[in-house]
């Protein structure tokens, strides 16, 4: 046991963290030389590959001269911030990785603060040193004040560095050592990283903190053996957090080695492994020893912020595209959801209708792309923010945002999110022509944000939040300024028409696209909603006339994906997802029932 070592490897998201896994485990010989490797292999999903970011936390373990290193892959956006904080419970040390270039970001101190709050040292990995902008010195200072903001001990203040390029394959201890391989990072992690402190002769101490699910054997948790040797087909007893015990049997036991999954008859303590048997197993559960049962303490699940309401989609082109439309075949695919995703919640919501709960917009447009993918069909609601009440006053989210824009765009961003009650707390130049403003904003103020912020800095802007805590509620939100324009007409959209209607705002539609009666074909350039017929054809006459022959000449249309189209929607919309298309719609399709509605 003393030769196990348990690390999590935590950054802001796009500082490198997969790639340095992969380093790891390319570099530490765990693969046999035939063995065909991929880039970010810890990326197993196929959104995380096209993406480039992790969305859930991966375990992978290395041997390197006698020591079993588990390594844990978490991700870096915000809005999966409590994978993180549990995984951070299950380890007994961090690599923390920051970018040469770009330093400490809202991510880096969220992670830091939960890395710290549990009384860890983290090992500080300077990754990216290869950009031409790269100033590791500067960020080393950087991190050393965030740890004292954050009141890091002494201990914690003397962190070890090593300075990596994880594409290239080295680090070094020190910037002028020669690039070599991964070496000095392994040599950090085997010294610095404590041993676990549990002990074998002690009762069995097991916690779970993440869960898979498997068709053959069922629910998987991916669990720390604390104490005590865990066995196959040994009786034990689940310590659920609710206070609830139930006997049972581990029925499968299995390891990490590499990419792979390998069975196993037993695990020692300080161990991460795998076990199934337990159908009403959930994180944060703990088994133990039926005989003398000392369960841990259950892990804090951070609440959801935000919620979507998924509905059967009604369109006139419902059901065309999709193999799985009917209200069972979604209610299936969301509880299995849940099952193994514990940060997101979903209840009925009257018929055909489920309200999703998560922790932001990309987690639930995630769900909803895997969803697209596999073939179903349904609606979206506009996203909205989960109000809390205690003691009588409302409550709502707050996010921690940073923006880096050019200096020349900084005037309108400020002012655009001083309309959506955002508050500035910082400001400063980064010394390239682009200036960091930092911002407290009701998670309110953010949804729909994103396309306006990069309109205003022509594709340069960069923005990130993360959750900070539940605040009064501070009053309306400006929302979009520009209305839609509204097909008023059943049939394939024309050339000749989308032609004449370009010069009325931006459209979302290519000529021969099939359109519908309340169907959205684009964004209105004034603040109304406009009916627009997008499938009337030219007249055509024999006698030819000059002016009306022009050539048609049409804008390439703004493609919505899911994100951009679930940001852009107001209350009275929706998003159609079906596996080929997404459409953005009017609720109510009749104009007649749309103008009733809209003076209740």
């Amino acid at each position: 046991m003393s030769m196990i070592r348990n690390i999590a490897v935590i950054a802001h998201v796009d500082h490198g963290k997969t790639t340095l896994v992969d380093e790891l485990l390319k570099q530490s010989g765990t693969f046999a030389e035939h063995q065909a490797t991929s880039e970010r292999m810890m990326d197993s999903n196929d959104i995380e590959k096209e993406r480039g970011i992790t969305i859930l936390s991966k375990n992978t373990s290395i041997n390197y001269k006698g020591y079993k290193i588990n390594i844990i892959d978490t991700p870096g956006h915000a809005d999966f911030g409590g994978e993180v904080e549990r995984v951070l419970k299950m380890v007994d040390g961090v690599l923390l990785l920051v970018d040469a270039q770009e330093g400490v970001m809202p991510q880096t101190k969220f992670v830091v603060k939960k890395a710290l709050g549990f009384g860890l040292k983290p090992i500080v990995v300077i990754n990216k040193i290869d950009k031409p902008a790269a100033d590791p010195e500067r960020v080393v200072n950087e991190i050393f004040d965030l740890f004292v903001a954050l009141d890091a001990n002494d201990e914690q203040l003397d962190f070890p560095i090593v300075y990596s390029a994880a594409r290239d394959g080295y680090a070094k201890a020190n910037l002028s050592d020669e690039n070599k391989n991964f070496e000095p990072l392994f040599e950090v992690i085997t010294a610095h990283v404590p041993s676990p402190s549990g002990k074998d002769e002690n009762p069995v101490q097991v916690q779970v903190f993440t869960l898979d699910y498997d068709n053959y054997v069922g629910k998987i948790g991916i669990a720390r053996v604390f104490n005590g040797i865990v066995k196959k087909n040994q009786n034990v007893m689940l310590a659920k957090a609710d206070g609830e015990r139930i006997n049972g049997r581990i029925s499968k036991l299995i390891g990490f080695k590499g990419l792979e999954r390998l069975d196993i008859n037993e695990a020692s303590s300080g161990d991460i492994i795998a076990i199934a048997g337990f159908e009403a197993l959930d994180v944060g559960d703990s088994i133990v020893d039926p005989l003398n049962p000392m369960p841990l303490d259950p892990l804090h699940i951070e609440e959801p912020t935000l919620s979507v309401v998924f509905a059967v989609n009604d369109s006139p082109l419902a059901g065309l595209e999709g193999k799985f439309v009917t209200s069972n075949k979604i209610s299936e695919r969301l509880e299995s959801e849940v099952k193994t995703n514990i940060a997101m919640r979903y209840e009925s919501a009257g018929e055909g209708k489920f309200k999703v709960s998560g922790r932001g917009e990309l987690q639930i447009t995630i769900l909803a792309e895997n969803m697209r993918r596999e073939g179903y069909e349904f609606s979206l609601g506009r996203p909205e923010v989960i109000i809390k009440e205690e003691n009588g006053v409302k409550l709502e989210p707050f996010e921690h945002l940073v923006i880096d824009a050019p200096d020349d765009c900084t005037g309108t961003v400020i002012e655009k999110l001083g309309k959506r009650k955002a508050e500035m707390t910082a400001m400063n130049p980064t010394g390239d022509g682009q200036t960091r403003v930092e911002f407290e904003i009701p998670a309110r103020g953010l949804i729909g944000f994103r396309s306006q912020f990069l309109t205003d800095t022509k594709g340069e802007g960069v923005m990130n939040h993360s959750f900070l805590d539940f605040r009064p509620f501070g009053g309306s939100v400006e929302h979009r300024s520009n209305g839609s324009l509204v097909s008023m007409e059943n049939g394939v959209a024309l050339g000749y028409s989308l032609w004449n209607l370009q010069e009325r705002g931006i459209l979302f539609i290519d000529p021969q696209t099939k359109v519908y009666v309340g169907m959205i074909i684009g964004e209105h350039s004034r603040p109304n909603d406009l009916d627009v017929n997008p499938i009337k054809g030219k007249n055509l006459t024999n006698v030819r006339a000059s002016g009306s022959d022009d050539a048609i000449k049409l804008v390439p249309p703004r493609r919505l994906n899911l994100e951009r189209a679930l940001e852009w929607i107001e209350d009275d919309e929706i998003v159609e997802v079906t596996p080929k298309n997404i459409r953005v719609r009017k609720k109510y399709l009749d104009p007649t029932m749309r103008k009733r509605k809209s003076k209740v």
